[in-house]
């Protein structure tokens, strides 16, 4: 018999996902037979960035397909945190939205995560954290955990990569080599996905919307008033949910230097923030 190997990472299901041989075991939850079903929609399609959905064992435990490579988590290595990496996780996401566009998800039931402004339809996957995401050769090659996958859209999980990876917060709160280069990186992602026209508005709006992974929507709450201000909750709590570019940066400052970078490419004339600071890409 294999022996069961726990596999790091996640937080809802943490110290309940093993490594059997080729397989991984999960807990089941209400909303699995529509990921199943998504999971199964992946694989006709041809879609080789999301594990197989194998059956159940004797346990009562879902048996997922164990994806060669490399997620990331900590102690985090520092080529997580180049710009290679997270345009590849842009990219990887750009192929996952393609591959669910043809799936119908009406006939399942879903978390309720995505807020109805950022709902096209589209199946997000909406925790594309960084130790839900497998590298190979450093380059993001599929998706694992899709627990809260439910109808959303593209822009609202290139906002969530976005808060995670680039990633969005205080200067202060950032300790590795991505600290000071927000706007730059968010600009990088977004470029790299491929926002176009409105969408490219729209991220911003569902960037500082985007919960940040861990929180349940029963647990959710709205901390920061149209001002940037903090209220009904905990300093931790605070700290976790406010997207902000710089230190002591506001949420408006935040959008106003979000959506300066959102609309310029890699390919204009420079742009700058409303900070100051350069923000177009290198070619």
């Amino acid at each position: 018999m294999n022996e069961e190997i726990p596999l790091v990472g996640g937080t809802a299901n943490r110290g309940l996902v093993f490594r059997v041989g080729d397989t991984v075991r999960r807990p089941l939850r209400a909303t699995s037979p529509a990921t199943h079903a998504l999971l199964r929609h992946l694989e006709d399609v041809g879609f080789d960035g999301a594990p197989r959905f194998l059956g159940t064992d004797a346990a009562g435990r879902e048996v997922l397909s164990y994806i060669p490579g490399e997620a990331v988590t900590p102690p985090y290595p520092q080529w997580a945190f180049t710009e290679s990496a997270l345009t590849s996780v842009a990219a990887l996401l750009r192929r996952y939205h393609r591959a669910v566009s043809t799936f119908d998800p009406a006939r399942y039931h879903w978390p309720r995560w995505v807020p109805r402004p950022f709902r096209t339809g589209l199946l997000s996957h909406n925790d594309p954290n960084l130790d839900n995401i497998v590298f190979r050769d450093r380059r993001a090659v599929a998706l694992i955990d899709f627990d809260l996958t439910s109808p959303g859209s593209a822009v609202w999980d290139v906002a969530a990569a976005a808060r995670l990876w680039v990633p969005l917060r205080p200067d202060a709160d950032i300790t590795d080599a991505r600290r000071g280069h927000a706007i730059r990186r968010f600009r990088a992602i977004v470029d790299a996905y491929g926002l176009t026209g409105a969408d490219r508005d729209l991220v911003v709006a569902a960037v500082t919307r985007a919960p940040r992974r861990g929180d349940r929507p029963r647990r959710l709450h709205r901390v920061l008033d149209g001002r940037g201000r903090a209220r009904r909750a905990g300093p931790a709590v605070v700290r976790a949910q406010r997207p902000a570019a710089a230190r002591g940066a506001t949420l408006t400052g935040f959008r106003e230097e979000c959506v300066t970078a959102s609309r310029c490419s890699a390919v204009t004339a420079p742009c700058h923030s409303s900070s100051g600071r350069v923000t177009r890409l290198p070619r």
